[in-house]
């Protein structure tokens, strides 16, 4: 295995996208990726065409990279003719070290107080003494929700509240789209005792399953890929941090599957979409309690009216 890899990027008009995008992961032997865009649909209709797009490719050190950058410029070159105004920009080439893909993003995953009672710890750090705070210890997988991002923290301030304000134990919770388990996980260690975390990503389910027994919760937690619409009805809390297309397609069967107030937490809404998820749940019986805002995010709170 490589210790090192040069790192190629070039940005192109987004109509020869494919076209380079299938040269460079030829010339490369790997795979290729292009920009990530910052979009909130599962639609394909829904995101906004770019004039630009950026193809990034790795060649493992060594190699001729000189020779790999002189053919690339060339193919670059001759592409014009297909779009006369496009003016060829030079690849870009940085060079990565092994230890970054494997470790360095450790340097960004530190301890994470979240509200007034929780600590986001990864498993290699030691907590201090806190005995205000209940500890929550993930191994980061591949699933989302470290604590981290906006989306997941509204989430768990927003579920704080709930479960020390109304602290009935004898009703499930639902944590759909549970990611790496961290709302489930939040949830058990805050006082709920039957919590059933689902995610249609087996790889979740598995990440999910492990940091609830990391965290010694899994008695209290049941991670599945039940589809929500096999789940059933009873819950006094369901979480959905998704995105905000999903969450207003399956508006009927969350309030269906509530208990009649029982309250709903949607999270994974950008601030320009917030309205959008208001106009998709207003013909349930349901009743805004509060919508909370982090960043370009928000976190609306719901009730099923009684």
């Amino acid at each position: 295995m490589a210790s090192a890899w040069y790192q190629v990027s070039c940005d192109v008009p987004a109509p020869l996208a494919e076209a380079v995008a299938d040269y460079l992961s030829e010339r490369s032997g790997c795979g290729v990726c292009t920009d990530n865009r910052n979009v909130d649909t599962f639609s394909t209709d829904d995101i906004p065409t770019s004039d630009t797009v950026t193809i990034t490719s790795y060649f493992s050190v060594p190699c001729p990279i000189e020779q790999h950058l002189a053919a690339l410029t060339a193919f670059l070159n001759q592409l014009p003719p297909q779009l006369p105004d496009y003016q060829p920009t030079p690849p870009q080439v940085s060079m990565i070290a092994e230890e970054d893909w494997a470790s360095s993003w450790k340097e960004h995953f530190k301890p994470l107080p979240v509200g007034k009672r929780l600590l986001i710890l990864p498993s290699w750090e030691t907590p201090a003494p806190d005995e205000t705070r209940q500890t929550i210890i993930l191994d980061p997988g591949m699933a989302f929700g470290t604590g981290g991002h906006e989306t997941t923290r509204l989430c768990l301030e927003c579920l704080e509240q709930i479960l020390v304000e109304e602290p009935r134990q004898e009703a499930p919770l639902l944590d759909l789209g549970t990611g790496s388990g961290i709302l489930a996980i939040a949830a058990a260690k805050l006082g709920a005792t039957r919590i059933d975390a689902v995610d249609i990503d087996p790889q979740a389910v598995l990440v999910a399953d492990e940091n609830c027994r990391l965290n010694r919760v899994a008695d209290a937690v049941a991670c599945s890929t039940t589809p929500l619409e096999q789940l059933p009805t009873g819950y006094r809390v369901i979480l959905a941090n998704i995105l905000a297309e999903e969450l207003v397609r399956m508006a009927p069967e969350l309030t269906r599957r509530l208990l009649p107030g029982g309250l709903l937490v949607l999270s994974g809404i950008l601030a320009e979409r917030e309205q959008y998820v208001i106009d998709g749940f207003a013909p349930q019986p349901l009743t805004l309690e509060a919508s909370l805002a982090a960043g370009e995010w928000r976190c609306l709170r719901y009730r099923k009216q009684s």
